[in-house]
């Protein structure tokens, strides 16, 4: 078959398009380009010979200093049929001839791609095994066979896997490569709450017993929220983003559509404990920015929080609730170990997906760009 024909889109046609699927990451929508001020962002739409949108993707141009060349780089994207057995061929041998054009030299993307899965029990089972070092090294419960494949042809037509680096198994490096979610669809809520180990339940009736409530917030809720994930940041050795970012993200995303983003803080006695981000695009509902004081923990704020969000998620229809990214590493001496068990402990299952791909376009200046990478504190 013929190659897809690729061209710009309007935010308009993007989000139509995006309206027809059952979810997609946030940051394929149009409204990320405008949270990422340093980025020159682009819809794109790829086409069959009839004229119908067959896909989408948001292209982020990242300018190198003082040349007008560009790292073009598809967040969890594209939104474009990574089953096709033609993909290469047909969807993204155009792309790469288009952004080449537009003075791109490497091109990094993120296939929204499954290829494994553990469920809570294998990752309680994992973390107590000695002999498992990383979570890979656990037997997962269910293998997506097709994921295989797909990395081999891209692998085959030239695109390189970007390993993660650092102790924390790329956690914080990229998008998450490994992430825990619980799956929602055609579960009542009482069956969702069951699936909590006992420790959560316990946290949670503690919480309720001890008044703490949890409320929805707004724009005006967000330096509240900064304060404690700026502590956050010290206390779990991450550097925070700047509060303008968090300002920026709320606007774009809720001017798009008023529910994307909500705001969740946990009081106790006049004293906002925890506060977290919640995002929804279809029927995909993330938990995406926690954060939280050292200060009364006793009370269980959080997970009286994540109860909240996860009861509000389950009224909105969602057919899973995203916990984010979590560490593949099940060192104890590893600090995002607490979260791992933390998510885990909600039920649902750890997911491993295909990770970043690069595409070097000019491999000087790809190389210059690693080199650059690999050096920054």
């Amino acid at each position: 078959m013929t190659a897809l024909r690729l061209r710009p889109i309007t935010p308009e046609e993007h989000l139509a398009f995006v309206a027809t699927l059952p979810a997609a990451s946030h940051m394929q929508l149009p409204s990320w380009g405008e949270v990422k001020p340093d980025w020159r962002a682009e819809s794109l739409g790829w086409f069959e010979e009839g004229g119908r949108l067959a896909g989408v993707g948001l292209v982020l141009y990242r300018p190198l200093p003082k040349l007008k060349r560009y790292l073009a780089y598809l967040p969890e994207g594209p939104l474009i049929d990574w089953s096709a057995p033609d993909l290469v061929e047909r969807w993204l041998t155009p792309m790469l001839a288009y952004l080449k054009g537009q003075g791109a030299f490497s091109v990094k993307m993120g296939p929204p791609v499954v290829v494994r899965r553990w469920s809570a029990d294998a990752v309680k089972a994992a973390i107590a095994d000695p002999d498992a070092h990383r979570l890979r090294d656990a037997e997962p419960t269910s293998y997506e066979p097709g994921a295989v494949d797909l990395a081999d042809r891209l692998r085959g037509s030239g695109w390189r896997q970007a390993e993660p680096g650092g102790e924390d198994g790329g956690f914080a490096a990229g998008q998450p490569r490994y992430v825990f979610q619980v799956p929602f669809a055609g579960r009542p809520l009482a069956d969702i709450q069951r699936g909590l180990n006992q420790q959560w339940r316990r946290n949670i009736k503690k919480a309720e017993k001890a008044g703490v409530t949890v409320v929805r917030g707004g724009y005006e809720d967000l330096p509240a929220f900064y304060e404690l994930y700026a502590e956050t940041a010290e206390r779990d050795r991450f550097i925070p983003r700047p509060l303008p970012y968090f300002q920026r993200m709320w606007t774009a995303l809720t001017g798009e559509h008023p529910d994307r983003m909500r705001l969740y803080l946990a009081h106790h006695d006049g004293d906002v404990l925890a506060a977290a981000t919640m995002l929804t695009v279809g029927d995909h509902v993330w938990y995406s920015y926690g954060a939280s004081t050292a200060r009364k923990r006793e009370v269980q704020p959080n997970n009286a929080m994540q109860w909240r969000m996860m009861t509000d998620a389950h009224e909105l229809g969602a057919s899973v609730y995203d916990f984010r990214g979590i560490t593949d590493t099940l060192e104890e001496s590893n600090h995002l170990l607490g979260l791992l068990r933390f998510k885990a402990g909600a039920g649902g299952e750890a997911i491993e997906y295909l990770g970043e791909w690069d595409f070097p376009l000019s491999r000087v200046l790809h190389k210059a760009l690693e080199l650059y990478m690999a050096r920054r504190p």
